[in-house]
């Protein structure tokens, strides 16, 4: 059998170096609060799930608008665990750190569709569904008691459950799985949970864009998180956007606006994210306001669409802007 622990080694390596380079830089652009850029996931939603012996390659199938597809695995047999955790991640990142660190982890609804539409003999959707809840609530909570600034569920599937089932259920099944794990943690430990969405960005296509964001945004702002990261800056009617999140955003939830488009090669500039910034104050309490990037710059590992150089750039013009629409505000 060959010996393959050099080649992991190596890996490795490069990823706790592209770890170490990404916080470097992040802090040296100014960023408050930084992130490991997930440089050593195997992508922002199977992490969890990498190594375990009860999956198949074919589950269900993600369609983007340019034609290309993603394909998560199919669980073949029971009990649901999860192999890694986001802890781990975050304690990586902590090493190189000097300011606080944001760790990302997968929403539990993503995982739950994993679970093939004709069961599974011997273990019924029922049991995996808490065994579910019961993993996705041991690694937020090991985030937390790490140390996490604040732990951030990717819920990319959200918009995508409509254009998959308009009439909602998806979604509200969704947000109860979501909620069922979420109400576990303290009011306080929920000040520290946000929650992300945006129609999916991979290799500069999505996979829901088209779905209108107006049927999403007043189901999401029912989860029970302090924070809220929203994707903005591609949509192409923004007022429409922040009237329905400022008629539904829960009393003390901070908002944070998507301010750079990652699937466009075109950088912002800090006046144009400024702007975007001033808009949205019109709409939102400004002490609960805050920026973000639409999307991730590389949610899956073999994505490189977008280079190194463009992503740091759209970071830059996202925290100069930001500082600039500061300054106006008087904050």
């Amino acid at each position: 059998m060959a010996d393959d622990s050099g080649d992991a080694a190596a890996l490795a390596e490069l990823q706790r170096s592209a770890v170490a380079e990404t916080i470097r830089k992040l802090e040296e652009l100014g960023s408050p609060v930084v992130t490991d850029g997930e440089q050593s996931k195997p992508s922002f939603a199977t992490y969890p799930i990498a190594g375990l012996d009860n999956l198949a390659p074919d589950g269900a199938i993600i369609p983007f608008a340019d034609g290309h597809q993603r394909q998560l695995p199919r669980l073949t047999s029971g009990p649901f665990r999860y192999a890694a955790h986001a802890a781990d991640y975050l304690r990586s990142a902590q090493q190189h750190a000097t300011v606080p660190v944001k760790q990302a982890v997968i929403a539990p609804s993503a995982l739950s569709l994993l679970y093939p539409a004709d069961g599974i003999e011997g273990y019924p959707r029922e049991q995996f569904l808490a065994d579910l809840a019961d993993a996705a609530e041991a690694d937020i909570r090991g985030c937390l008691e790490a140390g996490a600034h604040l732990v951030q569920l990717d819920f990319t599937e959200g918009r995508l459950s409509l254009k998959l089932d308009p009439s909602g259920g998806v979604l509200d099944q969704f947000i109860e799985l979501n909620n069922t794990v979420l109400e576990r943690f303290s009011d306080e430990e929920r000040a520290r949970i946000g929650v992300h969405t945006c129609p999916g960005g991979d290799q500069d296509s999505t996979h829901s864009l088209d779905v209108d964001y107006v049927q999403l945004l007043p189901k999401l702002l029912q989860l029970r998180v302090g924070a809220f990261y929203l994707q903005f800056a591609s949509e192409p009617d923004p007022e429409k956007v922040l009237a329905v999140v400022a008629e539904h955003l829960p009393a003390e939830a901070r908002v944070f606006i998507g301010v750079t488009d990652p699937i466009d090669p075109q950088v912002e500039t800090p006046e144009q994210v400024r702007d975007r910034v001033l808009l949205a104050a019109r709409f939102l309490p400004v002490e609960r306001l805050g920026t973000c990037d639409d999307c991730g710059f590389s949610p899956f590992a073999d994505d490189t669409s977008t280079s190194r150089e463009t992503a740091f750039a759209k970071i830059r013009a996202r925290i100069e802007g930001t500082a600039l629409a500061a300054t106006e505000l008087g904050v």
